[in-house]
């Protein structure tokens, strides 16, 4: 092969590689894009609302807090009451995405209005009295006494429910002095002196152990309270929701309950 020929192939050939190179990288690069993407997760960011049973109230803020930081651009909205009041406005057609309660029996009524509901923790009762326990309360039996001023939830809210539950179940004739529409209510109750003793969540009196003092009722008596989650059907953001609702079941999430006093579903 003449030399000028030559010269012109390996010209080309050197022209063809400064153009492939570039080619090459750009095709290297967008999968990096996507890679990073993807680890900072697909979920499309939105602002959610979530309806939440009261006992979720603190453990819930420390939760938030978490996936927000996790999932950037993603803002979740509390709205904390008692699950009977929340199916009341699911049903009213509240704007919504989510629906935690603290009961199956509310999530069942709603399963129209709900996507499948996945158990996200447990909770147990405890008697939670006056700090102190200045009448020396050692278990449900002693809530009988007239001489106390018991207050519990009522019969309409789950913890009122389980509440009746218990105290049937041993028997116990208790006559509140009020009943109240959701566990932070009769928890708000004790911690104000305005009754002696009310029955709540484990992890409600967790929260103000330092207002209040919690005894504890036995396996045998006592009864498991189930939180179901599942998003709703009228969320307009969807994959948002269902992105939250299956987050609140990873290791992540579940530490943070696990830390607050909830029990593993």
């Amino acid at each position: 092969m003449p030399a000028t020929a030559a010269r012109r192939r390996v010209l080309a050939l050197a022209l063809t590689a400064a153009v492939l190179v570039p080619l090459t990288a750009c095709g290297d690069e967008e999968p990096a894009k996507d890679r990073k993407a993807g680890a900072a997760g697909t979920t499309p960011a939105a602002d959610l609302t979530v309806l939440a049973a009261s006992s979720l109230t603190d453990v819930f803020k420390t939760a938030g807090a978490a996936y927000e930081k996790d999932h950037p651009g993603t803002k979740v909205t509390f709205s904390f009451a008692g699950s009977q009041e929340l199916a009341a406005q699911v049903r009213q057609g509240a704007p919504a995405d989510a629906l935690v309660t603290a009961d199956t029996k509310t999530m069942d009524t709603l399963a129209s209005d709900t996507g499948t509901p996945t158990i996200i923790a447990k909770n147990r009762l405890v008697i939670a009295t006056t700090e102190g326990n200045p009448h020396k309360i050692d278990d449900l039996k002693d809530l009988a006494d007239t001489k106390l001023k018991v207050v519990l939830a009522a019969p309409q809210v789950p913890v009122g429910r389980y509440s009746k539950k218990v105290l049937g179940a041993q028997q116990v004739k208790v006559k509140p002095v009020s009943e109240e529409p959701n566990v932070r209510a009769v928890l708000s109750k004790v911690e104000l002196g305005e009754a002696d003793a009310g029955l709540v969540y484990q992890t409600d009196a967790s929260s103000a152990d330092d207002k209040v003092d919690a005894v504890t009722i036995p396996d045998a008596q006592n009864a498991i309270a189930d939180y179901p989650a599942a998003t709703l059907k009228t969320s307009k953001n969807s994959k948002a929701a269902a992105a939250f609702v299956a987050w609140l079941s990873t290791p992540a999430a579940q530490k943070i309950l696990r830390d607050a006093g909830f029990q593993q579903p």
